[in-house]
Formats: structure tokens, C-alpha cells, sequence
């Protein structure tokens, strides 16, 4: 939390005949990611990629794999998306039950990988008390998700802000808070002032004209506001002591 952001562009979003050019490009322009969205059809009314293609941008990729699955059986097919070569799996906690998700943030860590839970859009931060402390990432989903170049939904920041307050508490200062959805130019300054470290891109960058220039774009806003938002709370901080 509070460091400079990341982008994670949306690989669902580039060009499927051209992926290791859009690869590069992005790569060259300074992404932090690849993001990869994996739908099953079932949790999600889309079907995309699988473990093919994950393997495949593996090899292609010098940035590490940040593989979303919006899949229904996450604790059957983590080993064959962790085999394939994500560095961070992010599984999504409305689908796992009791222990399944403490079960499932294990064995993405034994598997040498960084685990991530996914939250969408109504589903409370709170879901995350028994794994937070333990977990690399949260994603919070700031649209529906199933179909890339939907609108943000007004105040997912307030989520951002509550998952950064959780983990503070926790003492996972460590812990990286990804945005995904309608993330654009527009919204960066309030998601990245919340707390927001990685943020999504599909549309955003790959159906810009200039790419690499929106991707840098977005960065530059999302790193501006976070510096702001660290000088007021240190400020705010002063204050409060020089009052006792």
C-alpha cells in the first residue's frame, strides 16, 4: 500500500493475432503486469482463455502474470494455472466456502506463487478477516465482472480504502490493492488517493490510439495523486501531534 502504482493491462483487451507484440509494447511502456482474465463461462456469463494460452504468455512475458480466475472451481484448477506459470492467482472469495479460501490462498503460496482474492462489486471487504493478514493482493472489482470496457461504478474507491484500513490493522503493510474495471484517466486520482497500488487497464490502453502513451498517461495521474494523498496524511499527522 502507498507506493508508486502499477499498471496491469488487461491482455483481454489486446490484440489475440499480435499477443507478443502487445506484450512488448506494453512491457516497453512500463507495465507493472499482464493481466489475465480467465472466465469459465459460469461464474461469469463469458468464456476466454485457459491454461494454453496462460502457458503460452508465460513464455512470452518479462513482467509477471497476474492471472484473475472468475472460475467456479478454483481449489480443482489452481494447480493447472499454477503449473502453466501465473505469479500472482487471483481466485474470487464469493465462491469459496469456510476454509476453502484459507485452503486456497495455501496452496497458491506452496505452489511458490503470490496469492490474491477478488472481491466483487457488492461483496463486503469483510469476507477477507481470516485471510488478509496472509494475502499479496486484493482485487477489488469496480464493475460487474464477465465483459472488459464497462463503466466504474461511483464509490469503489470507499472499498479501496476499507480493504488498506483492514490490512493496516492487520499489520500487512505489505499487501497490494488492484483495481479492475472502468479504471481510466477519470477515476485514477480518486482509486490511487484511496490506496489503490495495481490498476487494470484494458480498454483504457489497448483501444487508445497511442497505447503506450495512455498507459503512461494513466501512471503519471495515479502516481501524482498518491503522492498527494501520502503528503496530506503526514500532514494531517503533524498536526494531531503538535494538538497533544
Amino acid at each position: 500500500m502507498f507506493q508508486p502504482v502499477a499498471i496491469a493491462p488487461s491482455i483481454l483487451s489486446a490484440d489475440f493475432m499480435n499477443l507478443g507484440r502487445d506484450i512488448r509494447m506494453i512491457e516497453q511502456a512500463g507495465a507493472g503486469y499482464v493481466h489475465v482474465d480467465v472466465m469459465d463461462g459460469h461464474f461469469v456469463p463469458n468464456l476466454t482463455m485457459g491454461v494454453p494460452v496462460v502457458k503460452q504468455l508465460a513464455k512470452l512475458a518479462n513482467i509477471p502474470l497476474d492471472v484473475h480466475l472468475m472460475i467456479d472451481n478454483p481449489l480443482d484448477e489452481l494447480p493447472w494455472f499454477l503449473d502453466a506459470g501465473a505469479d500472482i492467482a487471483c481466485v474470487h472469495a464469493e465462491v469459496l466456502y469456510g476454509d476453502e479460501l484459507r485452503r486456497a490462498v495455501d496452496m497458491i503460496h506452496d505452489a511458490g506463487a503470490k496469492a490474491a482474492v477478488a472481491l466483487k462489486p457488492h461483496t463486503p471487504p469483510e469476507v477477507l478477516e481470516e485471510v488478509i493478514a496472509r494475502l499479496d493482493m486484493v482485487l477489488v472489482m469496480s464493475v460487474e465482472p464477465g465483459f472488459s470496457g464497462q463503466s466504474y461504478i461511483e464509490g469503489s474507491e470507499e472499498k479501496v480504502a476499507a480493504v488498506a484500513e483492514m490490512a493496516r490493522a492487520v499489520g500487512n503493510d505489505a499487501l497490494l490493492i488492484e483495481v479492475d474495471g472502468g479504471v481510466s484517466e477519470a477515476t485514477v486520482e480518486r482509486l490511487t488517493a484511496a490506496g489503490a497500488d495495481v490498476l487494470v487497464c484494458g480498454s483504457a490502453v489497448f483501444g487508445a490510439e497511442d497505447p503506450a502513451a495512455a498507459l503512461a498517461a494513466v501512471k503519471e495521474k495515479g502516481d501524482a495523486a498518491r503522492v498527494a494523498a501520502i503528503e496530506d496524511a503526514r500532514a494531517e499527522e503533524a498536526l494531531v501531534e503538535e494538538e497533544m
